[in-house]
């Protein structure tokens, strides 16, 4: 008789738990008060970021961190509330993002990142998704030499180290894949590698498909309660009981708060930030996702327009949404590039599920047989679903991983 598991959360991570499973033939139900890929997954930017093996760390320069204190930068908002509530895995997330700390972190963070395309390229088969995704990489646009070259020094570093691939534009190549950029962009980096989502919530969507085509079996409902009964487990929802040998908790950023209650208090805090939908002037188009890296927001191509996503906001994961870090990076999107009229009634708001080392929980809980858990992926859930669905499921088989998983251990807090 096949085991049965539940996965709890139905984004980018939890889905492509669900779908590994189900491949090697467990019969897994996928619980999620929403749709799949309606929650964070819905909203982000729509990159699988094969060039991101650097983990984004804490601004650690006296400099940058004073000129974060006004709140008034696009890049990162913070409230003080949410910083009291979030202070010390904040400290901890600084502590982490420097010296010999930090040199430590990014090969184990870069050794997942290098598996993103290929754990993404068979669900993407296997889901009839390819509509939906672009293989021309992405634009990070730079306003100074200065910023440019250091960040092409990093490059050649990543290429070096991970492979990585790009090509450095002067402004002249800017303007041969974006003429409606504005002047004040004098070059970018043309990172190759990386795949671009027109509609990230559809890909999810997709892959859920492909799971239930597959036998897989879907529970939209509330989660009340996560019990051990015996040898297994009972996750209570408000559609009755349901029963498991293995539980795999996948919740993003709810996960911390939900295994609190067996016992476990891992440090995580949010990232939350905004997305919103733009038409673009008579006779524009955006042909490519832009990174503004000096200022801190991205704009992207999708099917229901142009998106902005935000960068980071600090604060509690429940607090009421404050547009102002929006609208700050619009005003700035405006100047560079000719948006017209907003398409959404309101900004899309979510949390990015972070943790201080920057790495993901993935792997069996400490104290509890029978529970997995995979969460804390910071901002790139969607980019590292597939592949902890697949690292995950050959832990849960006792199979060899493709690369060592201790660094993400759920012990090492």
């Amino acid at each position: 008789m096949a085991r049965q598991t539940v996965v709890l959360g139905a984004g980018m991570v939890g889905v492509s738990i669900a779908w590994h499973l189900q491949q090697r033939g467990e019969a897994v139900t996928l619980i999620d008060r929403r749709q799949p890929g309606r929650e964070t997954s819905f909203g982000n930017a729509g990159i699988i970021q094969r060039e991101a093996v650097r983990p984004y760390p804490f601004p650690r320069d006296v400099k940058t961190i004073l000129s974060v204190l006004p709140n008034r930068r696009v890049d990162i908002r913070y409230r003080p509330a949410g910083m009291v509530n979030a202070a010390s895995p904040l400290l901890s997330y600084w502590h982490h993002s420097g010296g010999r700390h930090y040199r430590k972190i990014v090969p184990e963070y870069a050794s997942l990142i290098q598996l993103c395309l290929k754990a993404h390229g068979p669900m993407i088969e296997a889901a009839k998704a390819d509509h939906l995704v672009r293989r021309e990489g992405w634009l990070e646009i730079y306003r100074t030499q200065e910023r440019l070259d250091k960040r092409v020094k990093e490059a050649n570093e990543a290429r070096d180290l991970y492979g990585v691939q790009f090509n450095v534009l002067d402004r002249q190549g800017v303007e041969a894949k974006e003429p409606n950029l504005g002047k004040e962009i004098i070059g970018a980096i043309h990172w190759l590698d990386p795949w671009t989502v027109a509609d990230p919530g559809a890909l999810v969507a997709a892959y859920a498909d492909a799971f239930v085509a597959a036998g897989g079996r879907i529970l939209q409902s509330d989660i009340h309660a996560l019990e051990q009964d015996g040898e297994g487990w009972q996750v209570q929802t408000a559609e009755g009981a349901q029963p498991a040998d293995q539980v795999v908790v996948a919740l993003g950023p709810w996960s911390g708060e939900w295994l609190k209650a067996l016992g476990y208090d891992f440090p995580t805090f949010v990232k939350r930030g905004y997305h919103m939908h733009y038409s673009t002037q008579p006779d524009t188009k955006l042909h490519n996702w832009l990174m503004d890296a000096e200022v801190g927001y991205l704009l992207a191509p999708m099917n229901a327009g142009v998106r902005l996503t935000t960068g980071a906001e600090l604060d509690r994961l429940d607090a009421p949404a404050d547009e102002h870090q929006l609208a700050a990076a619009e005003n700035v999107a405006r100047s560079i590039f000719p948006l017209d009229e907003r398409r959404d009634p309101k900004a899309w708001k979510g949390a990015r599920p972070c943790l201080p080392d920057m790495k993901p929980v993935i792997g069996p809980a400490p104290n509890h047989k029978g529970l997995w858990l995979a969460f804390g992926h910071g901002h790139q859930g969607f980019t590292l679903g597939p592949a902890t669905g697949q690292l995950l499921a050959d832990m849960m088989d006792g199979a060899p991983t493709e690369i060592d998983m201790r660094p993400f251990r759920a012990d090492r807090f």
